[in-house]
């Protein structure tokens, strides 16, 4: 009854909690994980002249921070996973000196770590030897021509413990810049044990980025991406109420990312908890994506998704740099309008009570949810309060009774 006019210049999260030293001023809208290799040189410069233009940042992906992330100077958002690439030793563990090298670049504004991706949790992947060429070799530290594997589990850690523990350490070697992880829900109890080795340690990340089960990648088997993982707004409904029921939401700020291309996506999942949204799937349309399938190939048609110099050629930075900045500058201005139009002012007023589901399954009014310390209580729902007694600092697994049937 009362609507708004919201400047879309005026959206943005402060990322960084109280071990922070280098707090970083976040668009509501960014380039989500995608890797130089699995998309072209052009694609990557693009991407990065297109955040740079608009004030927004570029994840790098687990494929390591390559010269065509830094030609233009846009805001980087640093992903490393299980191949620590850009961050490895010759076999394969995470190197120190090369990770504080690269953490300390101007340039680099957050540090995430991924542990899994939306369209294959738990799996790893291989970008196959004869797409490694020089340039990727040298982004990533690995031989010229030959297979890279990104295994499915990191040999940094084995437990949530050690996780967080792991997380420390790329905060001090990245003197004080934001540290997260990123991961798509699975088993419940797994994120429930990280939550409680943060309490542990009294030590919190300063992000948690979650990706949903309908993120796209050509690389997936299709058992993986039809039937493992939760999707985007289950999961991240799930790991905001299990930060409230914690009592620890207001120390991490999370990131939403799967299938989020519109201002009414965006609009969803701040309703469900997230503070900013990362876009895969929006930005490679903005660089010409026709969904060819082709990918890996070699011989994508458009030059997004392909190390052939001669394909890449019809990718013209210029002009997809332009394009890039606006669909973002387009997207965020759509989802201001609905903002104003629902009479608030910010992305955090938006709460899951106006969610008015229309499909069939689950109303936003039947979501379990979870008071401020209530994961501690009696009256907790058992859809949290299960996985919460089986979940263990000491290990991802599952804590069970010593009795049959459990």
């Amino acid at each position: 009854m009362q609507p708004r006019d919201i400047d879309p210049n005026g959206l943005r999260i402060n990322i960084g909690g109280a071990k922070c030293t280098q707090p970083y001023s976040c668009s509501l809208l960014n380039v989500s994980a995608m890797s130089f290799g699995a998309l072209s040189a052009n694609a990557i410069e693009s991407l990065n002249k297109g955040a740079k233009l608009g004030d927004f940042a570029h994840d790098t992906g687990e494929g390591g921070l390559s010269r065509y992330h830094r030609k233009h100077g846009g805001d980087i958002i640093w992903e490393i996973g299980s191949g620590y690439f850009g961050c490895r030793k010759p076999d394969g563990t995470f190197d120190p000196v090369q990770f504080a090298e690269r953490a300390n670049d101007p340039q680099v504004k957050m540090l995430e770590l991924k542990m899994s991706q939306g369209a294959k949790p738990g799996h790893g992947g291989m970008l196959p030897g004869a797409k490694v060429t020089e340039e990727i070799a040298e982004a990533r530290g690995v031989p010229v021509g030959t297979d890279c594997i990104s295994p499915a589990t990191h040999s940094a850690f084995s437990s949530p413990l050690e996780m967080m523990k792991f997380l420390q350490k790329m905060r001090e070697l990245g003197k004080g810049k934001p540290v997260g992880f990123k991961f798509c829900v699975g088993h419940r109890h797994e994120f429930m044990g990280i939550v409680k080795a943060m309490l542990e340690l009294d030590d919190y990340p300063d992000f948690i980025v979650i990706d949903g089960k309908e993120g796209g990648t050509g690389a997936a088997p299709l058992e993986f991406a039809n039937s493992i993982g939760l999707p985007l707004r289950e999961g991240l409904h799930f790991v905001n109420m299990v930060l409230i029921g914690a009592g620890i939401r207001d120390k991490i700020k999370l990131g939403a990312s799967g299938k989020i291309i519109s201002g009414a996506d965006m609009a969803r999942v701040f309703a469900l908890g997230a503070d900013w949204c990362n876009s895969a799937r929006g930005f490679m349309f903005s660089l010409g994506c026709i969904q060819s399938r082709s990918c890996h190939t070699n011989r994508c048609p458009t030059g997004v998704a392909t190390q052939d110099k001669n394909r890449q050629k019809g990718l013209d930075v210029d002009d997809k740099s332009k394009r890039v900045r606006n669909f973002h500058h387009n997207t965020l201005h759509g989802f201001a309008e609905m903002l104003g139009a629902m009479g608030l002012e910010c992305q955090n007023d938006i709460t899951i009570d106006m969610i008015h589901a229309r499909e069939r399954g689950m109303s936003a009014e039947q979501m379990p949810r979870l008071r401020p310390g209530q994961l501690f209580e009696e009256d907790c729902p058992s859809l949290f309060a299960g996985p919460w007694a089986h979940a263990q600092v000491k290990s991802f697994r599952r804590q069970v009774d010593d009795f049959p049937g459990h």
